[in-house]
């Protein structure tokens, strides 16, 4: 909880530096608290939709949460960001991802 409480200190700092809320959801998901995690990883996603890294840990959230659809959703969304960013490495990853949960 200390490090969750060092972030949100840094969020008040920062407000719209999509690391710290990325990071708090990574926290959020350690501690199995999904509802949270999902609220961090959206709000990056509203604040900067080309913040490609959140695209995986969003979905697999989902996935936890058996919310298989909004999951695929994520994916392909993830995709066409990586696409559009060049980043193969992100998209490979989101690929591999989306194909473990539509086979």
């Amino acid at each position: 909880m200390e490090r969750i409480e060092k972030l949100k200190s840094m969020l008040l700092q920062s407000p719209e530096d999509c690391f710290v809320y990325h990071a708090l959801g990574l926290e959020y998901v350690k501690l199995n608290d999904l509802e949270n995690a999902l609220d961090y990883f959206n709000q990056v996603i509203f604040l900067d939709e080309s913040y490609v890294g959140t695209y995986y840990h969003l979905a697999k959230t989902l996935e936890k949460l058996n919310e298989i659809e909004e999951a695929i959703t994520i994916y392909e969304k993830g995709i066409e960001i990586a696409k559009l960013l060049k980043d193969n490495h992100a998209r490979n990853e989101l690929q591999m991802a989306l194909d473990d949960i539509i086979e």
